[in-house]
């Protein structure tokens, strides 16, 4: 692990599988691709990288969400609208540690701060496998709401499929 915020590739792109996995749209070989690619990623660089990976991403997703408004309407207010939205559906998920809750209104203020999420989260320690967790269903609560701003479910799922592909961390 290291301190600078950097996060090993495969470990984003096993981040992002995460949220396929947690997605319902998500064709079940595909599903199961991406399960693979979480194991053999957590095998390799390790949990707590691949949990790095997802801190990563819904600091990349929150800031693009506050950046411009998908779909081209208002642009989202991050204390007003975004964070509060997230973290109300939070008890949706009925694995969400309330505890976590705290630290991943954390990483959302650090992305909405513009700030490296990475190397703010990684002050505080190891990522849990409980806040892991957390920062999973925060991840699939951006892409969602990044989608339902478009209209058009799976839009963001394929812009990262195609980041991915032209990182050459493609499906394997």
């Amino acid at each position: 692990m290291s301190s600078d915020g950097v996060v090993v590739d495969e470990a984003v792109r096993a981040a992002w599988d995460t949220y396929r996995l947690l997605e319902k749209r998500t064709p079940a070989e595909e599903r199961q691709q991406a399960q693979q690619r979480v194991k053999t990623a957590m095998d390799s660089v390790g949990r707590e990288e691949v949990s790095r990976g997802t801190v990563f991403l819904v600091g990349v997703l929150t800031g693009y969400l506050i950046a411009e408004s998908p779909g081209g309407g208002e642009q989202l207010d991050p204390l007003g609208d975004l964070i509060p939205a997230v973290i109300r559906k939070l008890p949706t998920f009925e694995m969400a540690d309330p505890e976590q809750v705290p630290i991943a209104t954390g990483v959302l203020m650090a992305a909405a701060m513009g700030m490296d999420t990475v190397a703010w989260r990684d002050r505080f320690g190891r990522i849990e496998p409980k806040e892991a967790m957390v920062h999973g269903f925060v991840l699939w609560l951006l892409a969602d709401l990044f989608d339902s701003l478009v209209d058009k479910p799976g839009t963001i799922d394929q812009l990262m499929r195609e980041t991915f592909e032209s990182m050459g961390t493609r499906d394997r």
